[in-house]
């Protein structure tokens, strides 16, 4: 038998008939079907053609009818948007919902994008902790093919991370671990602070500091294994737990430097390394190494030089030797550094914070150590630094991609201490004026007892150079209590500082200076603070240097830092006062007990020589709590008695020296709280009247005594802002000595 071979059905239409279409021409309808009269077509592409129409988002309904030699196609149109509209929402405002969506009015309805809207709003939500947020599209008829969009929101209730907690950590407790993270459990000033609702980014996030965090202290195995998020029974929190494994902590073995270069002495540049074996290892010290040995380099003129650091384990002694190997990379060189988005800030604010222009030789790690420099800047919302390859291979062009952010701030807050009372504090700061870089602001504060005002500018690259210029101008007045007199003061203070080694800066400026003691009560001082009222105003010209060397943050030791600061003042450069006023201090700080405990310790010390001019109470050192807690501002040192009909005139000391030994620990309660508490131990003396002249006074306390406190302090970081409370009794002081057993300090901004 013979089986006769089959035939698709063909159709050939010499005329298309368009029925329905409004605002779409008859020419685009066929375009998107992608058939032509005349064509032949078979069923299969007119159901094609259907489809085609159907997936262009433009028609509500299609149809595709042969009819002989005709075909017809009956489109109905999607509606235009006539008003779009948001109902139930309280917590977003409408403007910050339609420029969620992308449904527009005066636009062709799309049921797709009304979907896509309603789950972006839904995810608006969910970020401010609202999962249960329900979003439904609504469309109401209107005449002429339009349509009211209606996005009904239910909002929900927030859903807070109730709970965060850890498996797999021995190290570190729970309790250690959450001051790492983003996220932060639910505490009672939860309308204020929105870091307890569970955010995916946030967690993604959380991960990568726990990670960093457990790394920076020699767990180079740590990871985390898994995130949970359980709902609570309730559905009106999370419990959040992270899955970690730490691993065993590695030390720095041998740390070498190996030269592949002929021309390159790695016997030299192991001198420049700072890590010593033993010490605990850190990817970031290994970075601060490679960059140290690179810049080396380029001083020595060597250029394309490569440092790759050869990592090898030792499982049994936990060390990982480490070997710089100096090699001759790519000759690649930079062609051009292209800037875009910055509408504000100026091409050389940015192009600044890169050590190379057009024409040198390219160094991967510059590049990302600038990407850093501009981030750090804060005058960007997104800072993208990429490399790409320029007109030829051996040319690299960089491209600066940034998005700016708003860069001033006007500040409004209070603050109170037993010194000064209550007080407004009033500021405003420009980070990027006029897009330039600079620093100007504004503040001033009205404590009951001490009033100022200031203005500052500061020129972050002077002349180019990574010199700051800095610019101060202050006026105060004080009504201090512990004192007879009132007092006001006038600072003129130019500066500029710039760094003289890799933690050190050098600050060089000029002061000038207008203070004056101003009689409060004629018969309420003694002779010694009289004549130094009578004085009037005295005038001081001075120029000063202050050096600091911080180690707190980035040195070897994650969990230990110091800083240390010195300055001398010289006034005599006109003026009425010429003396030298020299002051130390040394801050050294370590977390101990597996980094629950702060413990802290302070050595300051200062010493005045008048050498012209009037040696006044205000120009020598008082002390207060600041330094010395336990006594009331001017409560130990030497005093006058001789003041008739009023209490004993502090006169301050032309010496001084404090010690303070403190320890903050957590005191067992809920964390979020955000209470600490403290134990302290200072020791202070004041002392020392050489210059002054003390006739008809009853002077005591001038050769000095040391007093000794304890106490115990109380630290909540309150919603407001910090709150401090110290609790204090003197073990050894002066039976002219003003104790303060008591001293609250708080301060905020809003």
């Amino acid at each position: 038998m013979v089986v006769a071979p089959a035939h698709a059905q063909s159709f050939q239409f010499n005329t298309i008939v368009i029925d329905g279409n409004a605002r779409v021409g008859d020419a685009a309808v066929l375009t998107r079907a992608g058939i032509a009269p005349g064509q032949t077509l078979s069923a299969g592409q007119l159901n094609d053609a259907r489809r085609n129409l159907e997936a262009s988002g433009l028609f509500e309904s299609v149809s595709v009818v042969p009819q002989g030699g005709t075909l017809v196609i009956t489109v109905s149109e999607f509606p235009t948007i006539n008003r779009l509209t948001f109902e139930g929402n309280r917590r977003v405002d409408d403007e910050a919902l339609s420029a969620i969506v992308q449904s527009q009015e005066r636009q062709v309805f799309s049921p797709a994008q009304a979907e896509r809207d309603a789950g972006a709003i839904a995810e608006a939500y969910s970020s401010q902790g609202r999962v249960a947020a329900r979003v439904n599209p609504r469309i109401i008829r209107r005449s002429e093919n339009r349509v009211d969009l209606v996005f009904e929101i239910f909002e929900g209730d927030v859903v807070e991370v109730e709970r965060i907690s850890f498996v797999g950590n021995r190290l570190y407790s729970d309790r250690r671990l959450r001051r790492v993270l983003d996220t932060k459990q639910a505490g009672i000033f939860r309308l204020l602070i929105r870091s307890d609702t569970l955010v995916e980014d946030r967690i993604e996030f959380d991960k990568q500091v726990l990670t960093d965090f457990y790394n920076s202290r020699g767990y180079v195995d740590f990871r985390v294994v898994s995130t949970n998020a359980e709902l609570t029974e309730e559905r009106d929190g999370f419990f959040l737990t992270f899955n970690v494994q730490e691993g065993q902590q590695f030390s720095f073995g041998e740390v070498s430097v190996v030269s592949e270069l002929p021309n390159v002495d790695g016997d030299a540049y192991q001198e420049l390394l700072k890590v010593r074996p033993g010490v605990i290892y850190s990817p970031t010290l290994v970075e601060a190494e490679i960059s140290r040995l690179e810049r080396q380099a380029q001083r020595e003129g060597v250029d394309f030089l490569r440092v790759e650091p050869r990592v090898t384990r030792n499982e049994r002694a936990l060390t990982l030797d480490v070997e710089f190997v100096l090699s001759r990379g790519p000759r690649v060189f930079v062609e051009r550094i292209d800037i875009e988005g910055n509408t504000t800030t100026l091409d050389r604010v940015i192009r600044r914070q890169f050590k190379v222009a057009e024409g040198d030789p390219f160094n991967p790690r510059e590049i990302r150590d600038a990407a850093e420099r501009i981030r750090v800047l804060n005058f960007f919302a997104v800072a993208d630094v990429n490399a790409r390859e320029g007109s030829s291979p051996d040319q690299v062009v960089i491209d600066v991609d940034v998005e700016e952010r708003p860069t001033g701030s006007l500040n409004f807050g209070g603050a109170f201490s037993q010194e000064d009372g209550f007080g407004l504090i009033v500021a405003f700061t420009e980070r990027n004026f006029l897009g330039r870089g600079q620093t100007l602001g504004f503040n001033f504060s009205t404590a009951e007892e001490a009033e100022q005002y200031g203005l500052t500018f500061v020129e972050p690259s002077f002349l180019g150079r990574d010199v700051a210029f800095g610019l101060n101008l202050e006026y105060s007045e004080t009504d201090s209590s512990f004192a007879n007199y009132d007092s006001e003061s006038l600072v003129f203070r130019p500066s500029l500082t710039f760094p003289v080694s890799e933690r050190g800066r050098l600050t060089l400026s000029y002061s000038y200076l207008e203070d004056e003691m101003i009689e409060r009560d004629p018969t309420a001082n003694g002779p010694i603070v009289q004549r130094e009222i009578d004085v009037g105003e005295q005038v001081a010209s001075a120029l000063s240097y202050t050096y600091t060397y911080d180690t707190r943050d980035r040195g070897l030791n994650p969990n230990a830092g110091v800083l240390f600061e010195f300055s001398q003042e010289f006034a005599g450069l006109g003026g009425d006062a010429e003396y030298i006023r020299t002051r130390g201090k040394v801050i050294g700080q370590r977390l101990a007990f597996n980094e629950e405990v702060t413990l802290r310790a302070t050595l300051e010390g200062g010493y005045l020589s008048f050498n012209g001019g009037t040696n006044r109470t205000i120009d020598r050192f008082i002390l207060g709590p600041r330094v010395l807690r336990g006594f009331e501002p001017g409560g130990i040192g030497p005093r006058d008695l001789n003041a008739e009909g009023s209490d004993p005139d502090p006169l301050g000391g032309n010496l001084f020296v404090a010690a303070s030994f403190e320890a903050e620990f957590p005191l067992g309660l809920p964390e979020e709280l955000g209470i600490r508490g403290g134990v302290f131990y200072d020791v202070g003396n004041l002392w020392d009247l050489d210059g002054v002249d003390l006739s008809g006074g009853n002077v005591v306390g001038e050769g000095g005594s040391f007093r000794h406190v304890i106490g115990f302090s109380v630290f909540w970081d309150t919603a407001i802002g910090p709150l401090r409370l110290n609790f204090s009794n003197a073990l050894s002081k002066e039976d002219f000595d003003e104790e303060q057993s008591f001293d609250l300090t708080i301060s905020t901004t809003f």
